[in-house]
């Protein structure tokens, strides 16, 4: 993309601007982003990767060297480390996700405040889904009870699940 504005360089600082209402969206080179003034200035100014806030969520330090409570994990299969997972900001394989368990799970927990994602559930059909989460944890639950042998607890959750299962059925 060139410049919006020379038309003659790359256009390497994109931001948004909005003003009364209006939404505007520019993309320019550096040396006009300058010249547009403070708000294009910052956005240059203030810009980071994605491997640098990473790099700071896993413990890193300035130099890209590991601070002493961040893992030294390496994946089995693919040979990556957790640092160069940090530097590079992506996983080798899947199996990394198991090698690196341990330094991800506190990261998970510092980013989306749980371990386990469940992402965003809209609003007009929140209770539904809320519903349907809920009635497959149950389930899980009651399988692990009766593997278990625990058949009065699994009896108690069935009977939620049925409950559930009916108010969900009204709606």
């Amino acid at each position: 993309m060139i410049c919006e504005q020379c038309g003659q360089r790359p256009a390497n600082v994109h931001f948004t601007e909005i003003a009364q209402g209006q939404k505007n969206q520019y993309h320019l080179c550096e040396v006009c982003a300058r010249e547009k003034g403070e708000a294009a200035y910052q956005a240059l100014a203030g810009a980071f990767s994605v491997n640098q806030l990473l790099s700071g969520l896993l413990n890193f330090d300035q130099t890209g060297k590991m601070r002493p409570s961040t893992p030294t994990a390496q994946c089995d299969h693919c040979g990556l480390t957790f640092q160069q997972f940090a530097q590079i900001g992506r996983f080798g394989c899947p199996h990394c996700y198991e090698a690196f368990a341990s330094g991800l799970n506190p990261l998970l927990r510092r980013v989306q405040s749980s371990e386990q994602h469940v992402g965003k559930i809209p609003r007009r059909r929140g209770t539904t889904i809320a519903a349907k989460r809920e009635l497959a944890q149950l389930r899980d639950e009651m399988r692990q009870r009766i593997a278990e042998e625990r058949f009065e607890d699994a009896a108690h959750l069935r009977d939620r699940i049925r409950v559930i299962e009916r108010e969900s059925s009204q709606e």
